[in-house]
């Protein structure tokens, strides 16, 4: 039997349903984007794509 997922990769689901996009995706706009501070990107993600902060 596999462990369950713990950890952020728990929310991905959720994300995923919720925004729409395969977390995947979201990885790779965060890799093309010019920005490298943790909370520029949570800012950038949250206000030019409409990501809430933080997911149970």
């Amino acid at each position: 039997m596999s462990e369950p997922v713990k950890g952020p990769a728990s929310y991905f689901p959720s994300i995923e349903k919720k925004y729409g996009r395969p977390v995947t995706e979201w990885k790779d706009l965060i890799r093309s984007s010019p920005l490298t501070k943790h909370m520029e990107l949570v800012s950038w993600l949250k206000n030019e794509h409409g990501l809430g902060h933080g997911h149970p």
